[in-house]
């Protein structure tokens, strides 16, 4: 089977006890494994994919909870390096009564930002496997350029490679810096996900339609635009659109669930046997299946407190589809 390397942050996530409360008022937290790459490589491993997280982690007490519960989740670590300088990121996320989340950074020295291109081989890499990223690791750093070098490889050897912003401000000096990051590894990527907040704010166009389309540019083929309780839509290169309508859940946390989507929308490429060539194809055929899976995960994610590792098994996610009566666009 080939294989998903996600490559960025890990982190420690902590979630407040106390409810629909600013983090000021917090009074106790909760510690959970974060990090979009290594929520969607642990959702791929979940649902029976082999992925790989390519980082680096602190030699720490934090360091040593995240690789427990990377391996812990079926994700191969064999790529990750440990190391005495820097140390564990930290996010403090508060979650309001809607279940949306805010987030205070602490990540000047994280260690995962001090991975360099000299660390991850390009040997590792065949025709064929997954690379996927976000933004939170293209802040300037050798981490930054890392995901340059592993980007042109996964170009050479004909990989596919998917970029999803998942935009956080609070972690840019501005928020111009942040979007034009963005727009400079927008074209090197086969499929972006953006979800409905995301949108206006990378293109600049406010109008739906118009800010979508301006998304392809150089590779991108595909654009999977995510509305959470509304679904998501595809969008292809030749101006085809999917939509379906997702699924509604009582929400209790919504941290990690945009990850088990993407993680899910992966997982079913991967099972298809999706290849540059084919994307495409293959998503015209199977668009139905696909976003009902993806939808299908983030939705069971975000109903249940405790990121990606609350996150649902395949059979789970294929159990919860089939029993639900829904009218797909």
């Amino acid at each position: 089977m080939k294989k998903v390397f996600c490559i960025g942050e890990t982190l420690i996530d902590f979630i407040p006890v106390q409810k629909n409360k600013p983090l000021k008022e917090v009074s106790g937290f909760e510690r959970v494994a974060g990090g979009a790459p290594m929520n969607v490589a642990i959702a791929i491993a979940k649902y029976g994919g082999h992925s790989v997280m390519l980082t680096k982690v602190a030699n720490d007490h934090f360091g040593d909870f995240l690789m427990d519960v990377i391996k812990e989740n079926g994700v191969d670590t064999s790529s990750i390096i440990r190391t005495d300088e820097g140390e564990t990121g930290l996010a403090f996320v508060s979650v309001d009564k809607h279940g949306e989340r805010s987030f205070n950074f602490y990540r000047e020295n994280a260690a995962d930002l001090m991975l360099t291109p000299q660390e991850v081989k390009s040997d590792l890499f065949t025709t064929g496997d997954f690379l996927h990223f976000c933004s939170v690791d293209l802040i300037e750093s050798p981490m930054k350029q890392t995901h340059k070098k592993v980007v042109d490889d996964f170009r050479e050897i004909g990989g596919i490679i998917s970029f999803d912003p998942n935009v956080r401000l609070p972690l840019w000096p501005d928020a111009e810096s942040c979007r034009q990051t963005i727009l400079q590894f927008l074209p090197l990527v086969d499929l972006v996900k953006v979800s409905d907040e995301e949108l206006a704010f990378i293109t600049g166009i406010e109008e739906e339609k118009s800010a979508i389309a301006s998304l392809f540019v150089g590779n991108v083929k595909v654009v999977v635009y995510t509305k959470g309780s509304d679904g998501a839509s595809i969008y292809l290169e030749d101006g085809v659109e999917y939509e379906d309508e997702g699924f509604k859940v009582t929400v209790a946390d919504t941290t990690g669930a945009g990850d088990a989507f993407i993680g899910g929308f992966l997982s079913e490429l991967l099972l298809l046997g999706v290849t540059t060539e084919n994307l495409c194809e293959k998503i015209h055929e199977y668009h139905q299946q696909i976003l009902a899976f993806a939808n299908a995960s983030g939705a069971l994610t975000a109903s249940v407190k405790g990121a990606i590792q609350a996150a649902p098994s395949r059979r789970h996610v294929m159990n919860f589809i089939n029993t639900q009566v829904r009218n797909n666009k």
